[in-house]
């Protein structure tokens, strides 16, 4: 679980939302979530459509500088909105920057006070307290959207729509405290916004460094669904290579790359006892386990040796998911067990359904960044340190 302190320690930023909670709380939570990720949900990709136009016409395609990664932010924070809050934010070509600062500021002075442990209260806090200001003046809207109408009118407006309430209206009905509905937004938008478009930002940094990977990338698009059409579902789950060059981009740059758990009753852990560290380890209860999901998935050990079939561990390269197979929690981007991610199929979805629309209408990508913006930044999410500079090239209409 996350264990009392934990709740505390974050119940500033994301109060009693799914990811700070545990026991009945964090059940309610994951319940009100649940029914907006069921596959026949997911496989709607309609949603993204209209996002992706703007996308594209926003990268324009004629090789200029562009950072690709700040208008994936924008983007899925649109695509979420819309999806869960039942309208978009509109921040992609008409960016939002002060919610982005202040939720990006908020997130990082969040995650120092949470590595200093007992001295938190030395970290200095004016740009925290001005962050969540200026985040809940973006979200209160939503929130009073959710109030205006009563329970019962939230159900009658399910009955007749076709495609069911918005998962809004659905925590709506569930509560009618702002501060509930305040937290479970903030926590959406941590996990829709921040994951998914880190995830593309690397994607596409790793593709503008090796144009083979793109152009075999690229065949295989155009091989599927031609240079126009929208992908389904379906077509995503059928196109290997894409599907590799997303796994390979979540197993060098997992979006949580440090998490935390703590033992709510004495347990043990399989292995890390005995002079070997083969051996079990005892874990007596409130102790605190960190871990680190990119050093789990860039152990060299957890890797056959070197080869032409297997390249070195922090190489980017989607083909050694032809051969190589991880065992049960050694590729963990999604987390596991009980708090495995409940968005895992949407994100999934989001990040191909994205890539195939960008891959299909450009022949190539260029990097323009080099020495010095190669660096990631580990806090809640990891994201590229000084954005994807990058250019589009080939339009293809």
């Amino acid at each position: 679980g996350k264990g009392e302190n934990f709740t505390r320690d974050w119940q500033d930023f994301l109060g009693h939302g799914i990811f700070a909670t545990d026991g009945e709380e964090w059940a309610a939570s994951r319940q009100l979530l649940r029914p907006f990720f069921a596959q026949n949900r997911v496989r709607d990709l309609e949603v993204f459509e209209k996002h992706v136009q703007l996308l594209l016409y926003l990268i324009n395609g004629q090789g200029q500088e562009i950072d690709i990664s700040e208008l994936f932010y924008g983007f899925t924070l649109d695509a979420t909105t819309d999806f869960l809050l039942g309208r978009s934010v509109g921040s992609l070509g008409n960016p939002d920057s002060q919610f982005a600062q202040a939720f990006g500021e908020v997130q990082r002075i969040q995650y120092t006070r949470q590595r200093v442990g007992p001295f938190q209260r030395l970290v200095p806090s004016k740009n925290f307290w001005k962050g969540l200001k200026v985040m809940d003046s973006f979200i209160e809207p939503f929130v009073q959207d959710a109030l205006n109408h009563s329970p019962e009118e939230l159900d009658e407006k399910e009955a007749q729509s076709t495609n069911g309430s918005t998962w809004l209206q659905s925590v709506a009905r569930f509560t009618r405290d702002r501060k509930v509905i305040r937290d479970q937004i903030v926590n959406i938008l941590l996990a829709g916004r921040d994951t998914t478009a880190g995830t593309l930002s690397f994607l596409f940094k790793e593709l503008s460094a090796h144009p083979d990977i793109y152009g075999k990338l690229r065949r295989e698009i155009l091989e599927k669904v031609g240079s126009r059409q929208a992908p389904t579902y379906d077509d995503l789950k059928n196109m290997p290579y894409l599907q590799h060059c997303i796994s390979e981009t979540l197993r060098i740059y997992p979006s949580v790359p440090f998490n935390l758990r703590l033992a709510l009753k004495d347990t043990t852990l399989p292995k890390g006892g005995g002079h070997d560290g083969l051996s079990p380890v005892g874990v007596m209860k409130d102790t605190t386990v960190v871990y680190s999901t990119r050093h789990l998935h860039l152990n060299p050990s957890m890797y056959p040796a070197v080869s032409a079939s297997s390249p070195p561990v922090l190489d980017f390269c989607p083909e050694r998911w032809e051969t190589w197979t991880p065992r049960p929690w050694q590729y963990l981007p999604f987390n596991g067990g009980p708090r495995i991610c409940i968005g895992q199929q949407f994100a999934l979805a989001e990040i191909g359904y994205t890539t195939v629309r960008i891959v299909q209408k450009f022949d190539r990508v260029e990097k323009y960044w080099g020495v010095g913006d190669d660096l990631v930044k580990s806090e809640i999410v990891m994201s590229p340190a000084n954005g994807v500079k990058v250019g589009f090239f080939g339009d293809a209409g």
